[in-house]
């Protein structure tokens, strides 16, 4: 294959949302350690995750001053990669270059992951400052199109540049949708928490956009159902019988 096996490794209420009031239980607690659990059981190399979902709970809103940057000579529009060697990759979709990174690999700002090296998916809108930043501060970082992420070349560039042949995805559920548009789901690991959120407006496991293609249905196919605690589910299913 020249793409990774993609795992959609995720967590959501009983009516399928996964963002919501209901992950700031004391309940939910038990839940959210399960699904780290989890992702250190698949063994993968690599996850990735949205530029919302990345900036929540790693980068914590910073911006960075590119400012420093200013008046650098125009930066091709090519891959960049520091390091194709680490133990493992936190990928990162932000097509504009909005993240405010310090420091080249996930470890310094969440204990829950091992230390990961970064790598920003951008599309070639990015400013040439923060190209410059992401150089300077040892981040690999490359382009999934020119305005607009075509996630198949994306993820053919992480195994053919990082030999990564095995991929977490994590959401948030515009993300999610996108790789279900391409037909680039393999598996979905699913941890169902026995709480319904019941609110209208919350984002659910995959979400749809009006710049994506007309979305086909997909099937998965039951592969496993283990029992948690608490009433809680770990559902695993294939697109594939």
């Amino acid at each position: 294959m020249e793409r990774p096996y993609i795992i959609c490794h995720m967590l959501t209420s009983l009516d399928g949302k996964i963002i919501g009031d209901y992950l700031k239980t004391e309940r939910v607690t038990y839940f959210t350690d399960e699904y780290e659990e989890i992702h250190e059981r698949y063994g993968s190399k690599a996850w990735i995750c949205g530029r919302i979902t990345m900036e929540e709970h790693f980068t914590f809103g910073h911006q960075v001053d590119l400012k420093k940057e200013d008046n650098i000579p125009a930066i091709p529009r090519t891959d960049y990669v520091a390091n194709n060697d680490a133990e493992s990759y936190a990928v990162a979709v932000d097509p504009l270059g909005k993240l405010g990174w310090t420091e080249n690999s996930i470890k310094p700002w969440n204990e829950n992951r091992s230390e990961d090296h970064i790598i920003e998916v951008l599309t070639e809108q990015v400013s040439d400052a923060y190209l410059a930043h992401l150089k300077k501060t040892g981040i690999s970082y490359i382009f999934g199109g020119k305005e607009r992420i075509n996630f198949t070349t994306v993820v053919q560039k992480l195994k053919k540049l990082f030999s990564i042949d095995n991929l977490m995805l994590e959401g948030g559920g515009g993300l999610n949708g996108s790789f279900l548009n391409e037909r680039l789901i393999d598996e979905l690991s699913l941890i169902l928490v026995p709480i319904a959120d019941g609110a209208s407006n919350s984002v659910t496991l995959f979400e749809s956009s009006s710049s994506l293609n007309k979305q086909h249905p997909e099937n998965f196919y039951l592969k496993e159902v283990e029992k948690l605690d608490d009433g809680g589910l770990w559902i695993k299913y294939l697109t594939k019988p």
